[in-house]
């Protein structure tokens, strides 16, 4: 998309966070024109007032013939569909929809990582509301229907990436406008990206190179801290040895009782069934 000089997104990936972002911008890598050097710009959430020119220039190198896209989880932000509305009215939009005790748990884990909390899960999630406010699919996703309507806003599903991810890539290209393309092979470590397996070894140490990586992300040094990562600092700092918990049975089901206002109203949005996201663990097991 062309507004005058500057070249801006054709789509977006709107999240919510920890549905497999990271996956889709590393895949898109290639195929696709991303923000450069960096995969979320944070522009109609925290970064607004640097101002589009700024916002531009993260993709001056576009070469115009592919579709141009970032993939920065805006969902949960109250301001970012008017501001995306103004500036990109015709902008494709991607949702991707989690269950939301593991979404909830994948967030837990996040926080911990980088050292924003600290505490048992009951206990962040007792502290920290956004968590909570992350799943609210359907009043977040209306306010994207209103101010993008239906047929701008692709919705899709977690469980879809994890079990069919070049079927989930193939759908994503075709709304979007990308050409088709084959998945790379699969990392046989299986390891996921940007997961989180146990909490930092120090808090400290994670606290400080959050401290570290933000202050060269506002300075936009994008090529020391992909080097840096590159070399496993990253997860050096912010994964330890040992692992988070699996959910025991009980904490799963309060859960989904927590929870299950939220799946309903988005059944009743998308008019859709989300059973599988109402029964125990165990009981979908059996």
């Amino acid at each position: 998309m062309r507004r005058g000089n500057m070249a801006l997104p054709d789509f977006m990936g709107i999240g919510p966070g920890r549905t497999g972002t990271s996956w889709l911008h590393e895949v898109l890598v290639g195929h696709a024109d991303l923000p450069e050097g960096v995969k979320e710009t944070q522009f109609f959430n925290h970064s607004y007032a640097k101002g589009v020119a700024w916002y531009a220039s993260h993709f001056r190198h576009a070469r115009g013939d592919r579709p141009i896209g970032e993939i920065c989880p805006y969902f949960i932000d109250a301001e970012a569909p008017t501001r995306i509305k103004s500036l990109l009215p015709d902008c494709k939009l991607v949702v991707c929809f989690r269950d939301p005790v593991d979404h909830a748990y994948s967030n837990y884990k996040l926080l911990m990582a980088y050292a924003w909390a600290r505490g048992s899960f009951e206990e962040v999630l007792e502290t920290r509301p956004h968590i909570d406010r992350g799943n609210q699919y359907a009043a977040n996703l209306r306010r994207w229907f209103d101010a993008f309507g239906r047929d701008q806003v692709m919705v899709t599903w977690y469980e879809d990436l994890s079990s069919n991810p070049q079927g989930y890539l193939d759908r994503f290209c075709d709304f979007t406008g990308i050409a088709r393309f084959p998945l790379p092979p699969v990392d046989s470590s299986g390891k996921k990206v940007n997961e989180f397996q146990g909490p930092p070894r120090s808090r400290r140490i994670a606290q400080n190179a959050r401290h570290a990586m933000y202050w060269l992300r506002d300075r936009r040094a994008y090529s020391l801290i992909n080097a840096l990562d590159r070399a496993g600092l990253w997860t050096f700092c912010f994964s330890g040895p040992n692992r988070y918990p699996r959910l025991t049975a009980e904490q799963d089901a309060r859960l989904r009782q927590r929870y299950l206002p939220e799946v309903e109203a988005l059944e009743n949005l998308l008019g859709c069934d989300l059973s599988r996201w109402k029964r125990p663990r165990e009981a979908r097991a059996a």
